[in-house]
C-alpha cells in the first residue's frame, strides 16, 4: 500500500541529510507506533528552532541515543503536527512540503494552515484549491 501525503498523491521522501522520519527512514510516515505522530515535512528556519526550544522541544542538540544530529535552518525535518500546529498559533511557522507530508498530519492541522506555509507546488497546482 502506497503511503499518501495531504494533497492525496503518492507520499515523498522529506530528507536525508539529515536522515528523517520517525523510522529515520527519510520519510515522514506516521505509523501507529508514532504516537507523536510525526507527519509534517518542515523546512528549518531559526525562528521555528528557536520557539521549539523555548516551548521545551530542543531540536538543535544532537541526541545519538535517539539517532538525532541536531538540525539547523534549511534542514528539512518530519515534526510533530501538534508542535507544529502550536508554532502556527505562535505566528513561528517553519515552511512545509506538502508533497512530503504526511496525510495524518489532517489528524490535527486544517489541509488550509498548510496550505498557507507551503513551499513546494505539485505537478498539477490545482490540487491545491477547494481541498
Amino acid at each position: 500500500m502506497t503511503e499518501r501525503n495531504v494533497l492525496g498523491g503518492e507520499l515523498q521522501e522529506c530528507g536525508r541529510d539529515p536522515v528523517t522520519g520517525f523510522t529515520r527512514t527519510g520519510w515522514c510516515i506516521a505509523t501507529e507506533e508514532d504516537l507523536g505522530n510525526h507527519s509534517v515535512c518542515a523546512v528549518m528556519t531559526s525562528d521555528f528552532l528557536e520557539h521549539q526550544r523555548r516551548v521545551g522541544n530542543d531540536l538543535v542538540t544532537p541526541r545519538p541515543e535517539w539517532m538525532f544530529p541536531g538540525l539547523q535552518p534549511g534542514d528539512r525535518w518530519c515534526v510533530v503536527a501538534v508542535r507544529w500546529l502550536q508554532a502556527v498559533q505562535d505566528g513561528r511557522a517553519a515552511p512545509v512540503v506538502l508533497a512530503a507530508t504526511h496525510e495524518r498530519a489532517l489528524e490535527v492541522v486544517p489541509l488550509q494552515l498548510l496550505r498557507d506555509h507551503a513551499v513546494d507546488v505539485p505537478d498539477d497546482p490545482g490540487s491545491l484549491l477547494d481541498r
